[in-house]
């Protein structure tokens, strides 16, 4: 029955996708959307019941082994049933299936309807394929299927140029990502001569620390890549261009969190060297503040969360980089329930504004907006850091656990606290300038609550992120012994208990409340930041400007110079070249050829005497 349950899983939103390419337009709107929304919410349903095992306790792994693939390499398509993979099954259909109702209303009128719903669900299936894969050759096509969704989602609407460029700049930089990733798949197979995670994550141990560690950094390559973590976030803020639906899925339950679960999934790997796993938790603070700093001057309401999502993703990083495998993907979790509700409010706001993105010109929208704003007011203060709601219990167990392994590690800790500080800031700005103050929308905007197959799916969140959170507190566990089986071939890091754990989480909702005071007192009144270095933060430290100047003009005129110098001379000049080289030869010899039989005669008659003359005086004679 289990296994029948996590096939569906995956066959069931994959089906709908397969039904739409073929019916989408003939069903239109909106039952194109009603038929993706079932798809997946069946999928959410079936891994429900195959997990009720594990949520006991009593639930074992099982592999559901679909076909032979590549016999010759001893891989086959099969899928892997754990509590790791279980619990992101869940997410991803879960919170999928909201963003997937949620589109239904938000998606009204598009002429691509079907469309876009053959898209998403195609992208919960690839999700799906890349966290159940029982091998890395299966992770890696689930692992690519969802860089062509994000390509095809992100630039939905082509018809613009910002969108089209922004979906090839994530295809781009993903694949510098899996360039590190299909490197790390070949020194895998070369020292385990296999893909099966049990027999390479079994040996894991054995590896020497310098093999470990080349395979854990290029590993994290890909990881930083989808997961868009320093240097290869800059294709997230941009990923915006796509519906806002899209941007929600991206953010909290498919592509994003990919890096996370391959860091964890292989985590012995990680396990057998220490330099490897402090790289993933030194990028994962770095990028955690980095993009904080970054979200402070954002005007575009949708980039404050593109940019949050990315320093969100450092805490991730840093937990798993820390050993703390558990306060990591407990963190994926609650992201993806407050993240998703961020973003679809954020969907709710531009749709009750007629399309406006800039917070500059909102403001007194609590009342317009009520369900949006209360849903939203939760989201805010979850990843904020304000208990008891979902944010604080995961954020702080990463905190408190990188702590407690004291030495630099309180370096990376005191860079989460200051982030922490920031988030509160940069949050509670974003709520300020939206939803309080003065109207700043122009003339004749009338801003109206998003209807009710746009709200339910924020109610849903919000409640998520309330209670959420409980799962895994210092009081009870549950979390920790549902996946305390995934990470049975290492050691775990854990957070402190008694008073320091609650001294460690007073600093960390400290943090957040000065961030939340600092910001509300800053923008009671609406005002404009001035200043070079606010304009350097919004521009994004320039970034994107290096990036361009430094690979994408580079790259061009190199790609110039071997278009237009090296073909067109080297190339086309062998060619050409060899060419004449015969036409002149031709030219030399056509005297020959006179046409005359006695001329034919005579060169006959001169040849044999000379091969005559040849043999005599060679003795051969």
């Amino acid at each position: 029955m289990t296994e029948l349950l996590v096939s569906l899983a995956v066959l069931l939103p994959l089906s709908g996708a397969m039904l739409m390419v073929f019916f989408g337009k003939r069903l239109g709107e909106p039952w194109a959307g009603y038929l993706g929304t079932l798809t997946v919410a069946a999928a959410f349903g079936g891994a429900a019941v195959a997990a009720a095992d594990f949520f006991a306790g009593t639930g074992e792994t099982v592999l559901v082994r679909w076909f032979d693939w590549f016999p010759a390499f001893g891989v086959a398509a099969e899928l892997r049933w754990d509590p790791l993979s279980a619990l992101m099954t869940l997410v991803v259909t879960g919170v999928g299936a909201l963003i997937h109702l949620y589109s239904i209303g938000y998606m009204h009128g598009d002429p691509r309807y079907g469309t876009f719903f053959t898209y998403l669900n195609l992208f919960v299936a690839s999700m799906l394929i890349l966290v159940l894969a029982n091998n890395f050759a299966v992770l890696f096509v689930g692992w690519e299927l969802v860089g062509l969704c994000s390509y095809l989602l992100i630039s939905f609407w082509f018809e613009k140029e910002t969108a089209a460029a922004a979906g090839k700049k994530a295809f781009v930089v993903n694949r510098v990502g899996d360039i590190g990733f299909i490197v790390a798949l070949m020194l895998v197979f070369s020292h385990f001569g296999t893909f099966r995670f049990d027999e390479v994550l079994e040996g894991a141990g054995g590896l020497a620390a310098g093999t470990a560690t080349a395979i854990g950094l290029l590993l994290l390559v890909g990881a930083a890549g989808k997961s868009a973590q320093l240097p290869l976030y800059v294709w997230l803020p941009d990923a915006m261009e796509g519906p806002t639906p899209v941007s929600a899925l991206i953010h909290a339950a498919t592509m994003v969190t990919a890096g996370v679960y391959l860091v964890a999934r292989t985590a012995p790997i990680f396990a057998a060297s220490e330099v490897a796993g402090a790289v993933v938790a030194v990028v994962g603070a770095a990028t955690a503040l980095f993009a904080a700093t970054i979200a402070l001057a954002q005007n575009d309401i949708k980039r404050v969360l593109a940019y949050s999502t990315i320093s969100q993703l450092g805490y991730m990083f840093m937990g798993v980089g820390a050993a703390a495998y558990v306060a990591g993907v407990f963190h994926l979790m609650t992201h993806s329930f407050f993240k998703a509700l961020l973003f679809l409010g954020a969907g709710s706001v531009i749709h009750g504004m007629h399309g406006e993105q800039d917070m500059t010109r909102m403001g007194a929208l609590a009342r317009k907006m009520p369900v949006t704003f209360a849903t939203m007011g939760i989201a805010w203060l979850a990843i904020s850091g304000i208990p008891p709601l979902a944010g604080f219990w995961s954020k702080d167990e990463i905190l408190g656990t990188v702590y407690q392994r004291g030495g630099l590690w309180v370096v990376l800790f005191g860079v989460g606290l200051l982030t922490a500080a920031i988030t509160a800031f940069y949050m509670t700005r974003m709520m300020w300038l939206t939803f309080f103050g003065p109207p700043r929308w122009a003339d004749g905007l009338h801003p109206h609550e998003s209807p009710r197959l746009m709200t339910v799916p924020l109610l849903a969140l919000a409640g998520l992120s309330v209670v959420g959170g409980l799962v895994n507190t210092p009081f009870r566990t549950a979390l920790e012994h549902f996946l305390d089986p995934a990470f049975e071939l290492v050691g775990l890091a854990h957070p402190p208990e008694g008073s320091l754990a609650f001294a460690l989480a007073g600093a960390s909702m400290l943090a957040a409340l000065v961030g939340i005071a600092l910001a509300a007192v800053r923008y009671r009144t609406y005002r404009t930041e001035e200043g070079r270095t606010w304009r350097i933060m919004g521009r994004g430290y320039y970034v994107d400007d290096v990036y361009a100047q430094v690979f994408a003009r580079t790259g061009k005129l190199g790609a110039a110079w071997m278009a237009f110098r090296f073909d067109a001379r080297v190339i086309d000049g062998a060619v050409e070249g060899t060419g004449g080289l015969v036409r002149r030869i031709g030219g030399w010899l056509r005297p020959l050829q006179t046409g005359f039989v006695r001329s034919y005669g005579l060169a006959i008659v001169v040849g044999s005497v000379a091969m005559l003359a040849w043999f005599l005086s060679r003795g051969a004679l």
